[in-house]
């Protein structure tokens, strides 16, 4: 679904990242793990347009994603989260649904104004898909309620919600249990699961190893901005450079 090939990127004479190869395969849930300040959040804004590679080449589903803007890169079909939670507080949670939805709805400025029947009817439609969306992640029954008044991890849940609403194939999740307790965390990783069942890719970046290894099917370690394993969360527990990088080297 997603292929990154020699992938660079430098600020002036910093190399964030350099020669970085993967692949994340559709209908799966794939990690991306490495020590703070490796280039994770980079590869990221890479892929969603907020930054534009030194070298290399992202494709999604065969097609380069390369001098595209965020908006058009969303409209192919991915879809992020941040790690600092960015939902609306002053909206309810229904609105904050239905921002996500705008992309979709067939109505010009001139239905709106006037109030034309195709326009009541797309609204209708976005109301209902926004309302299933919110029993997708169990915020049903709290369509009213303000953002505002959420727990951290209904929050959470809300922006994956919101990010759904775009209609993605791949949805990228930044850091997404940051700061939860382990019985949010234990209610995200089974939310994370159901959003893969439903046939949605998802790309993660994430310092939890327990939340990471109990769920990602695949993982690939960045390390100073090169990726040192990828495979398995066995084959990856047990690579002797991951466990280097995380815990340093033993001096003789």
């Amino acid at each position: 679904m997603l292929s990154i090939r020699r992938l660079s990127k430098s600020f002036g004479g910093l190399h964030v990242l350099q020669d970085v190869n993967f692949e994340v395969p559709a209908g799966s849930i794939y990690g991306l793990i490495g020590p703070n300040g490796a280039g994770k959040t980079t590869v990221f804004n890479l892929v969603t347009g907020l930054l534009q590679p030194t070298g290399g080449n992202i494709d999604f589903q065969g097609e380069s994603l390369l001098g595209l803007p965020s908006h058009r890169i969303t409209h192919r079909g991915i879809a992020r989260t941040f790690q600092n939670i960015r939902i609306f507080k002053e909206m309810d949670l229904l609105e904050n649904v239905m921002v996500g939805l705008h992309d979709h709805l067939e109505y010009g400025t001139l239905g709106m104004l006037f109030n034309t029947a195709g326009y009541r009817l797309a609204e209708k439609r976005a109301r209902e898909r926004a309302l299933e969306l919110l029993t997708w992640v169990g915020l049903d029954g709290r369509a009213d309620v303000l953002a505002d008044s959420l727990s951290y991890g209904d929050q959470r849940k809300l922006e994956f919600a919101r990010a759904l609403a775009t209609e993605p194939k791949l949805l990228l999740l930044d850091e997404p249990v940051a700061g939860m307790n382990p019985s949010e965390k234990t209610v995200l990783m089974e939310e994370i699961r159901n959003i893969r069942d439903r046939g949605y890719g998802v790309f993660m970046i994430e310092h939890d190893m327990r939340f990471v290894m109990g769920l990602c099917d695949r993982i690939a370690v960045l390390n100073f901005g090169r990726i040192i394993a990828e495979g398995t969360p066995d084959a990856i527990r047990n690579n002797p450079e991951v466990i280097e990088a995380y815990l340093g080297k033993e001096d003789d």
